[in-house]
């Protein structure tokens, strides 16, 4: 049978450009850092916000995907409105949050945010596909990757498609959450994706009056999951009402620093993962605040 008899011909030709694509797009990435939990309210979405974040200030070239397509939130935590651009190619265009931070979400295809999504696993699968290989990424040092809790469609995709993936954990002291992501890091022992390490999230309540810290969740329960698990922790980050409202805002905490001992956390975490995937830390993180009141 002649190629013009088969109709799968066509099909394959278009899907050995798309994987084409794919690679030269993911060849211009230096690390990509996938963030996930086993479990939801978990805080994941603010810890990748606040990573990508932190890189960026870093002076860091970095990109941040939202593939939490049921539940997308980043384009809200930071204050990201209206559907994105085109190049004449008709390559879409991320919407840039800084010069060193761009995003792509979901919620920015959309023409009304509350939009429900309903989409079977194939489609989800092509969707993130066309996250990676139709976006104007350029040349990235991180792109930081938020799936949707659990160990479903999303982060099996990334798994398929950015094969050289490294997972950052995320959980909260209670044994519930730890239960769960005991599945996620067993999750990606299974498809060899390697874990850089575990992150704590909440793991207390800070006072936004006087900055005490009260374990509300129970405290070190990250560290011991990690140990037991066999892999890196990489931190842990405190529940301060102030991010929250900051999110609410659009207007992230990292960049109206006032002393929320939060930053100092942040800074703790991000130079973790930086070092961990083989980078210096470069430039100190303090300039997110000269703040005297900020934790040192």
């Amino acid at each position: 049978m002649s190629s013009s008899e088969n109709p799968q011909c066509g099909h394959g030709r278009q899907q050995g450009e798309d994987n084409a694509r794919i690679r030269e797009q993911l060849g211009r990435i230096g690390h990509k850092l996938l963030v996930m939990s086993g479990k939801g309210g978990v805080g994941k979405s603010s810890v990748a916000a606040y990573l990508a974040l932190s890189l960026a200030k870093l002076g860091n070239r970095v990109g941040l995907l939202d593939v939490d397509l049921h539940g997308p939130s980043i384009p809200r935590m930071l204050g990201l409105e209206g559907v994105f651009g085109f190049t004449p190619e008709k390559r879409m265009l991320p919407h840039a949050y800084s010069d060193r931070l761009h995003v792509i979400s979901i919620e920015c295809l959309l023409e009304d945010r509350d939009t429900a999504v309903i989409w079977r696993g194939p489609v989800k699968h092509g969707v993130i596909q066309q996250f990676i290989s139709d976006v104007e990424w350029g040349d990235l040092d991180f792109l930081v990757i938020d799936s949707p809790p659990g160990t479903g469609d999303e982060p099996l995709s990334i798994v398929q498609t950015v094969p050289d993936a490294k997972a950052v954990i995320v959980t909260t002291p209670q044994e519930i959450a730890l239960a769960d992501v005991r599945k996620s890091i067993n999750f990606c022992k299974q498809v060899r994706m390697e874990v850089l390490g575990l992150v704590e999230n909440m793991s207390g309540f800070i006072c936004p009056h006087c900055n005490t810290e009260t374990p509300l969740l129970g405290k070190g329960g990250g560290a011991r999951t990690a140990n037991q698990m066999g892999i890196h922790f990489l931190g842990s980050l405190p529940f301060d009402p102030r991010m929250v409202l900051a999110g609410d805002a659009g207007k992230p905490l990292l960049e109206n620093p006032d002393g929320s001992p939060i930053i100092s956390a942040v800074e703790r975490f991000t130079t973790e993962v930086v070092t961990r995937c083989g980078k210096a830390p470069g430039p100190s993180l303090k300039m997110f605040s000269s703040c005297p009141g900020c934790a040192s």
